[in-house]
């Protein structure tokens, strides 16, 4: 497994502005050239550690979640990770490693580790290495309802998860579910769509779900709402509930993403 994590920097002063930037309504696309040091921000009681915030409540954007790609300096990490006791978590490592404690467990992520954290839980994150590390961190509003328990934190790899294909694709279409999907402890999915070349979602998907999807592995055509867009590792796009979504893997390799889902509760009848 390599993932693609972003290294900050510069373009040169002779770059061309212009990329594949996109932001309407429906959709939106972070290209990675995007990320640059410029552009992160720093967090409370994290140590050695920046971020970029590739997407946020907001109005006309991000709706039910956060997400951030997290880069902890030798050293860094932090003790209070999380200072709101309603969100709920999902970290997954891109690149290095990472000591997870939850509840006094230490477990050591490397790239792939995934770990779901619930809501009020008792964790922190360090890196204990000598390089620098990367993982995604997705939060979330967790949902309450009565008489539902809350889930346990979950800490797994990604080559611990069978990837499921898809119905009448030949293996072309699979997805690594984290968490079982009929589990409705669960209020977000954060799985890993994958595509062997010539691989498609062969028709416009358009539902409920808000999605946000970065791009780990190769390139891909992809329908957003009325445009087709050209994506690559690196990439995160945004894409609002009903905006419709399709898929074409060309290759020449795989094409993967990390793929956050809002489920498993009744929409709000109130804004």
């Amino acid at each position: 497994m390599t993932y693609y994590a972003p290294k900050g920097g510069l373009p040169a002063q002779t770059d061309l502005t212009t990329d594949r930037a996109v932001f309407t309504e429906a959709y939106a696309v972070l290209p990675r050239g995007t990320m640059r040091d410029i552009v992160t921000s720093r967090l409370p009681f994290w140590d050695d550690t920046r971020l970029w915030v590739i997407a946020r409540p907001l109005s006309g954007f991000a709706e039910t979640f956060s997400q951030y790609i997290v880069e902890v300096a030798p050293g860094g990490g932090s003790d209070k990770p999380e200072t709101d006791p309603a969100a709920e978590a999902v970290l997954f490592v891109v690149s290095g490693n990472v000591v997870l404690t939850v509840a006094g467990d230490k477990h050591t992520l490397t790239e792939g580790g995934y770990a779901y954290l619930p809501p009020g839980g008792d964790w922190t994150v360090r890196n204990t290495s000598d390089a620098h590390a990367t993982f995604h961190l997705v939060r979330k509003a967790y949902e309450r309802v009565e008489g539902i328990d809350v889930p346990p934190a979950l800490i797994t790899h990604e080559a611990d998860v069978v990837g499921r294909e898809m119905p009448d694709t030949d293996g072309r279409w699979k997805t690594q579910r984290f968490v079982d999907p009929d589990d409705v402890r669960h209020d977000m999915h954060v799985n890993i769509v994958s595509f062997e070349p010539g691989g498609v979602i062969p028709f416009p998907e358009t539902h409920v779900m808000e999605h946000g999807l970065y791009v780990l592995e190769g390139k891909a055509i992809y329908l957003l709402n009325k445009d087709w867009v050209e994506v690559q590792e690196g990439d995160f796009m945004w894409l609002r509930a009903f905006c419709p979504q399709a898929c074409y893997a060309g290759g020449p390799g795989r094409f993967r993403y990390l793929l956050y889902k809002d489920v498993n509760r009744h929409p709000k009848l109130t804004l």
